[in-house]
């Protein structure tokens, strides 16, 4: 684990997020107290989203879910319009 203090990670904060992506933990301290840690984000699989879900009482999709997905989908235009082509 590497420490650095607050005014090193300000002027070198997008190296400090490289080193945290890369599996670094980076504690933060200022006059010699720990003010922060930065450290990767945890890998979200989709055993988390299963268990989200069931957490979450959501019921799996019905019979019918394609069938309401393609007529919500009828409701969307492809006519995309540049809102800058009048300026």
């Amino acid at each position: 684990m590497t420490t650095m203090t607050a005014a090193e990670a300000s002027r070198n904060f997008s190296a400090v997020l490289d080193r945290a992506e890369h599996g670094e933990t980076i504690t933060i301290v200022r006059h010699g107290r720990t003010v922060a840690t930065v450290s990767p984000a945890p890998k979200k699989t989709g055993r988390d989203l299963r268990l989200a879900l069931e957490k979450a009482a959501i019921p799996p999709p019905d019979d019918e879910f394609e069938a309401d997905i393609a007529a919500a989908l009828s409701f969307v235009s492809s006519d995309v319009r540049d809102p800058w082509a009048e300026s």
